[in-house]
């Protein structure tokens, strides 16, 4: 049995306590479902019309072809660096670190945009709800963000079951407004006539293939965050057996609901033209069919919900930042504060104070510079998204060179999988920093300075690199590969 596997004592290290439905939480978490589907079915709506369904169709196939890395390199590595292991273990610690600081550094974004979204969210409610009219969203953020710190700083236990309990509860509310949707298309009685058509499944005459690509792309961004299980390889119960469960189930439950539930918008809206442009000119498709379909008190109880499932993403992405500096920090420097973990919780605390610290940070800044809330959401978002194609793509790389060059732990008519994963993630980060305006443009530079940042690092510091090595080939039993890819470099 190796280090990885074995259980912590409690008090120290990460404790090892959590069962698959309390994996799966972090990466169903993450990928806030309720808050993407809020958001992200307008962009692609604007695009194809009402082709929207075959679009998040298309994304689903995607972000199989990319999991699938995750999938199987997470059966062989349990870890709390999530893909700075996967990475370091197949290709070294140099790449390792790169993918790690790649990941961590879109946790963070991620944690500064959902909590800004949480305040955005929070506003629709309470204006709506009359309940506090002329709300601010950065005062709703920064209470959010003090019980973000409070739960990710207690018992992962505890976190993970507020993230499951959180998004079945606004998974749930949406579902409702879906069941009376369907109902009244199929009973004739649609505000305007709708009904059940095919044509969801049609692309508009004239639409390109780029188009229709770009469209899938809207799509992929709402699984981003579905690898977050792995960054609890240390504090699950039988990990390399669960991680991979936990990460493929959420991807596979994700890709349904994604599927019933922006079918519903669209059918709900109308796939004629009339239909499509109101689709796509929504500034909140669920307010405005809450309202069409249900009333307004449906409308406030899934603005809550998209509010607690801004919150819970913002929780998950700041539990799994923190695992991911905390694991760099503890293989890489023995006695630093970030290697360590809270006595009493088992919780990263000194990593969480500073995932929280700079994301709070960037998100008073915004505020303070007069950026409204939906764009303090959208500018970290799209930042993080950028770092994270990048992570995906080493991983990806790290899992053909360890599954079929080094290993052949996969049979070899397997290895397609990755190569198309690698070729569409490509086209993605294409499509992200192609024909951008400002302050989009700005964005790719913002991404490559941080992950410029770890190759000096790594590069500057060669015995930092080798610490790296040594512990990972300590915990995964790879001493042998560390060390020639030592020998390499």
């Amino acid at each position: 049995m190796t280090v990885s596997e074995a259980q912590p004592r409690k008090g120290r290290g990460l404790h090892r306590e959590l069962h698959f439905w309390e994996a799966i939480a972090l990466s169903i978490g993450i990928m806030a479902p309720t808050a993407a589907m809020a958001l992200n079915g307008v962009g692609v709506s604007g695009l194809i019309g009402q082709a929207v369904p075959l679009a998040f169709i298309l994304a689903a196939v995607g972000v199989m072809l990319v999991a699938y890395a995750f999938w199987r390199l997470s059966a062989h590595f349990s870890h709390a660096g999530s893909v700075y292991a996967f990475s370091g273990a197949t290709l070294g610690p140099r790449a390792g670190f790169f993918a790690g600081w790649a990941l961590f550094g879109t946790y963070l974004a991620f944690t500064a945009a959902s909590t800004a979204e949480t305040g955005l969210f929070g506003v629709a409610f309470f204006d709506g709800s009359g309940i506090w009219n002329g709300a601010e969203w950065i005062v709703i953020a920064l209470v959010a963000g003090a019980l973000i710190a409070l739960l990710a700083g207690g018992e992962i236990r505890v976190a993970t079951r507020t993230l499951l309990t959180i998004e079945g509860i606004s998974v749930t509310l949406i579902l409702v407004l879906v069941v009376i949707i369907f109902v009244k298309l199929l009973a004739g009685t649609a505000p305007g006539d709708q009904g059940f058509t095919t044509d969801i499944f049609k692309v508009p005459g004239g639409t390109s293939l780029d188009t229709v690509a770009t469209a899938a792309v809207f799509g992929f961004l709402s699984f981003a965050g579905f690898e977050g299980a792995a960054a609890l390889g240390e504090e699950t119960a039988d990990p390399k057996r669960n991680i991979p469960r936990a990460i493929a189930t959420a991807v596979l439950v994700m890709a349904g609901f994604y599927f019933v539930v922006i079918s519903a918008q669209t059918l709900g809206f109308g796939t004629d033209a009339a239909g499509v442009e109101a689709f796509s000119g929504s500034a909140g498709p669920f307010d405005d069919l809450s309202k069409a379909y249900a009333g307004s008190a449906l409308r406030d109880l899934i603005n809550l919900g998209a509010t607690v499932s801004a919150f819970a993403s913002a929780l998950g992405t700041a539990a799994a930042g923190s695992r991911i500096l905390f694991a760099m920090s503890r293989d890489g420097f023995a006695s630093s504060p970030l290697g360590r973990t809270l006595p009493r919780t088992g919780a990263p605390g000194g990593a969480l104070a500073v995932v929280m610290a700079i994301a709070m940070t960037v998100m008073v800044i915004q505020r303070i510079v007069g950026t409204s809330a939906v764009n303090a959401f959208f500018y970290p978002g799209v930042i993080g998204v950028l770092s994270l194609l990048v992570a995906y793509m080493v991983t990806n790389l790290g899992a053909i060179r360890f599954l079929w060059i080094r290993h052949r732990r996969a049979p070899l008519w397997q290895i397609p999988i990755p190569l198309l994963a690698m070729a569409f993630l490509g086209y993605v980060i294409y499509k992200q920093v192609s024909g951008q305006t400002f302050p989009y443009d700005r964005f790719p530079y913002v991404v490559a300075g941080w992950l410029l940042l770890s190759v000096v690092v790594v590069v500057a510091a060669p015995r930092f690199a080798r610490r790296l090595g040594e512990a990972l080939a300590k915990r995964e039993g790879l001493e042998e590969s560390i060390e020639a890819e030592e020998a390499r470099g």
